[in-house]
């Protein structure tokens, strides 16, 4: 199979994906990987690491988490985008065994070689997002309507 993606310097961040040749929306390019730990022992091995706003964490489910520091591919660098032309997708072991999960990006509009690959990371900081915050986890996607954020939005209460 010839190769569809391959990793250069980014303008959006550091190091990044790109579609080698023209792909069609709802392709599977490449799985998530690195080493799958538990909750309790990511928040252990990075205890002390300070927050920097940049991770190769993954969360797989309620019991993992893939760390692409250890064991990463490609698929680590695909950078955050409010106007992304990729997701991560989850799938589901069929058996139900969470050690078998998986994290696969697939494209959701046709991507033309030269294209870099995007996703909305959506993380979730588990605390009230302040403007401290805000800006340690800070977008630089240049969308037009771009959130100026990776985290993923709270919802707001109706009155």
């Amino acid at each position: 199979m010839p190769r569809r993606i391959t990793l250069r310097r980014s303008p959006i961040h550091g190091n990044g994906v790109f579609a080698v040749t023209d792909i069609p929306k709802g392709t599977e390019l490449v799985e998530y990987r690195g080493r799958r730990m538990t909750h309790a022992q990511i928040d252990r091995k990075y205890a002390n690491v300070p927050d920097n706003g940049h991770t190769f964490l993954f969360t797989l489910n309620d019991k993992y988490v893939l760390d692409a520091n250890v064991g990463g591919n490609i698929a680590r660098w695909i950078n955050h985008s409010c106007k992304p032309n990729c997701q991560a997708v989850i799938e589901e072991d069929e058996d139900g065994d969470p050690r078998k999960d998986r994290v696969l990006i697939e494209t959701i509009r046709p991507l033309r070689a030269g294209d870099e690959l995007t996703y909305d990371y959506g993380i979730d900081v588990g605390e009230r997002i302040t403007p401290r915050l805000k800006q340690l986890w800070a977008c630089r996607c240049g969308a037009p309507r771009c959130i100026g954020t990776m985290l993923k939005p709270k919802r707001s209460r109706r009155r």
